[in-house]
């Protein structure tokens, strides 16, 4: 070391560190690669100190992390180098509003068929009653006349049958979750805190997506048996998996690898 140059001048760079680290771990760039899922040509731009393919500070910064992982580096001190280098980690931003058309509605509440089932009955019940008293009346209201004993010993007519009613079926529920087919899995991924890398794949590794997601943009993957997703600036995606609405998908600016399959959102 020189005289007069502090240990920060000889440290080396963010991606000579990477590279030394990946050669003594006897890893290559596409063993890398696979592992992370962190494309071959901004690995090698990476290693080359070349920033400028990974599409912003944010990713930028969560491809260090998931890299130094990877190498069995600790990532914060080169996230604080290239922080050091770049200006600065900026100021977070208010969150955007969501419009309501990309709210999912929520089931509404079902009526209580029960209550309306008892009131039914009580209602026929109350019926029978009526009909079987009025028919009483109109049979011996009056007194029987003298000398017309054929007419005393007749039975009474019998009651008139009281025909019941059935309670009104339900109509089907709009709710969107229920509309949703429950042998395929079906992921709704939203930009909604800022603009977010978006890689999906189906369950026989087709690339669905592979881009950079804008804010207020959403993007609907469907398949019969799985989804894998990965997620730049995680804390920045809202996340639908199924018709429910997975929380706490990752922290802002982390890099998040996630498989869903039909059923309940269960993470791979």
């Amino acid at each position: 070391m020189s005289i007069g140059n502090s240990p920060e001048d000889d440290r080396p760079s963010i991606g000579r560190a990477l590279q030394q680290a990946r050669i003594h771990a006897g890893l290559t760039v596409e063993e890398v690669s696979s592992t992370t899922r962190v494309r071959i040509p901004i690995a090698h731009a990476i290693e080359q100190d070349d920033f400028s393919r990974c599409g912003g500070d944010v990713y930028a910064r969560g491809h260090i992390r998931t890299l130094a992982r990877a190498v069995g580096l600790n990532p914060e001190p080169l996230v604080a180098q290239y922080d050091a280098e770049h200006g600065g980690r900026p100021e977070p931003t208010p969150a955007a509003p969501l419009f309501e058309a990309e709210r999912i509605r929520s089931d509404p509440r079902r009526p209580n068929w029960t209550a309306a089932m008892v009131a039914a009955i009580v209602a026929v019940v109350g019926f029978v009653g009526f009909t079987l008293f009025s028919d009483g009346d109109k049979g011996g209201g009056g007194p029987i006349a003298g000398g017309d004993t054929a007419n005393a010993d007749q039975p009474a007519p019998a009651p008139t049958k009281a025909h019941t009613t059935k309670p009104p079926k339900p109509d089907p529920s709009d709710s969107a979750i229920a509309g949703l087919p429950k042998d395929k899995v079906t992921i709704k991924v939203t930009a909604r805190d800022g603009q977010s890398w978006i890689s999906a794949k189906d369950a026989n590794g087709k690339l669905l997506q592979d881009g950079l997601l804008k804010q207020g943009q959403s993007l609907t993957f469907t398949d019969k048996k799985r989804i894998d997703l990965v997620l730049g600036n995680a804390g920045a995606v809202q996340l639908y998996v199924n018709g429910k609405e997975v929380k706490q998908v990752g922290d802002k600016g982390s890099v998040e690898r996630l498989s869903y399959t039909p059923g309940d959102p269960q993470a791979g």
